[in-house]
């Protein structure tokens, strides 16, 4: 495996940038130091593996402390160090032990998630390293998939006119044939609706089965971590999240949710990047591509600022997890793939706004406390766009008066079953809840 190791270590010491060079000429000689002795000797001494693990913490260090800004230099330095930092133990021993090699995938997967290997091939190389990590150190059976079964009949359209929450006092529009192009820019672009069935015959739901936990683990092979979210609601003080092995996440979601434990939640993590096969696995709608104009309710809307204009995130948790209240800059195709999800809505008027009683803007004190965010590089999230009201329970009637005069008659809801797709506006105030084991995946376009 060397060759190629010694390759991967050539690519990164002729890839450095004046951008990178702002991280200080210290910093980035102990890179180009560790590059050359990779690249010419296919090994690297102890002093420089320390000292390698002590520029990654300076790295994530200083994309904590930036704020109002992408730290776009930190970012690209904590990618390259830790991965000159996993080639260091890959080459220590001539067949690198199953321990070293998940080691290593751990600090590749943190350049991927929490810095996003910024830099031009740099994801590429990420991913290519690891598969050649899996392949000669970590090997397991593949999936065998099974035949793709006759596409699954939509289900009678029999209970849609009740809401499904107390909160709500309308339902979302469901509708059984998919509108035209024009019918949706025209007709439906400021309003929610659900596609029933929509997605039950994309590949997550039938060859590739998002609901086997052995396809999700086959998907991603051995040693990956992700993020997720510790505890139940992230508006609580006792909410965290952190890295953890890929396969553990997976144990947890077979086991019965014990109450003395917090829940574990991967929330709004862009995993389809992550692991790329799972993004086979999904049919984005063509309406995501149909460059829609700002609707009238929220004049503010931009797409989103990549090449696409499109970001996917996965959802993925037990029965019980919640997504609080909360608006987002984006229209939003929402895609259930495995088990149901209740869904809360209302719009983004200036007089339901003000009954969601949305959480103040964040004061300088409590800025470096809520720098806990490690699925995406905005590091302190602001919580104003988050309601204080829970609008999955229908108590605190006199401490939100607001909610119940204004938002409930405005609201809708419904219950999202396995193969639905929800398209919804940007500034839409939205909630989720699990019903079930749910995986998701939401489109932002």
């Amino acid at each position: 495996m060397h060759w190629s190791l010694r390759l991967a270590a050539g690519l990164l010491r002729q890839s450095y940038s004046k951008e990178l060079a702002q991280c200080g000429e210290e910093h980035v000689h102990i890179l180009q130091n560790a590059a050359n002795c990779l690249t010419i000797n296919d090994c690297l001494d102890p002093d420089s593996s320390r000292e390698l693990d002590q520029v990654i913490e300076q790295a994530y260090s200083n994309m904590l402390a930036t704020r109002g800004a992408d730290p776009i230099q930190w970012r690209r330095f904590y990618s390259d160090a830790s991965i000159l930092r996993a080639l260091a133990d890959l080459t220590s021993s001539q067949t690198p032990d199953e321990q070293i090699a998940t080691s290593c995938i751990a600090r590749l997967d943190h350049a991927l998630v929490i810095a996003g290997a910024p830099g031009q091939g740099v994801w590429t190389l990420i991913q290519d390293l690891i598969l050649k990590i899996q392949a000669t150190c970590l090997p397991q059976e593949p999936f065998e998939c099974s035949p793709k079964p006759a596409f699954i009949p939509i289900k009678p359209l029999s209970d849609r006119s009740t809401p499904a929450l107390a909160t709500s006092s309308n339902t979302i529009l469901k509708l059984v044939n998919p509108p035209s192009l024009f019918v949706f820019r025209s007709e439906l672009l400021e309003r929610p609706f659900i596609l029933t069935g929509h997605a039950l015959n994309w590949p997550a739901m039938n060859e590739h089965p998002w609901h086997s936990i052995r396809y999700l683990r086959s998907v991603a092979g051995r040693g990956r971590v992700v993020p997720v979210e510790v505890g139940n609601d992230y508006r609580s003080n006792d909410w965290t999240q952190r890295m953890m092995p890929w396969d553990d996440f997976l144990d947890a979601l077979e086991k019965d949710s014990s109450p003395t434990q917090p829940s574990l939640y991967m929330a709004q993590h862009n995993l389809l990047s992550q692991f790329p096969a799972l993004r086979e696995d999904i049919l984005v709608p063509d309406y995501v591509f149909t460059a829609p104009q700002a609707p009238a309710t929220y004049p503010f809307y931009r797409p989103p600022n990549n090449e696409e204009e499109l970001v996917l995130s996965a959802w993925l948790g037990p029965v019980g997890t919640v997504s609080p209240a909360h608006t987002d800059p984006f229209f939003n195709s929402y895609a259930q793939v495995v088990g149901r999800k209740t869904v809360w809505l209302a719009p983004p008027t200036s007089s339901v706004t003000k009954a969601m009683y949305p959480y103040p803007p964040q004061t300088p004190a409590s800025d470096s406390e809520r720098a806990r965010n490690p699925a995406a590089n905005h590091l302190a999230p602001s919580m104003t766009n988050t309601a204080q009201v829970d609008v999955f329970s229908d108590q605190d009637r006199d401490k939100f008066p607001l909610f119940w005069n204004y938002a409930v008659p405005e609201a809708l809801s419904t219950t999202l079953e396995p193969g639905d797709v929800l398209f919804f506006p940007p500034g839409w105030w939205h909630a989720m809840r699990s019903e079930e084991m749910s995986f998701s995946v939401s489109m932002w376009f």
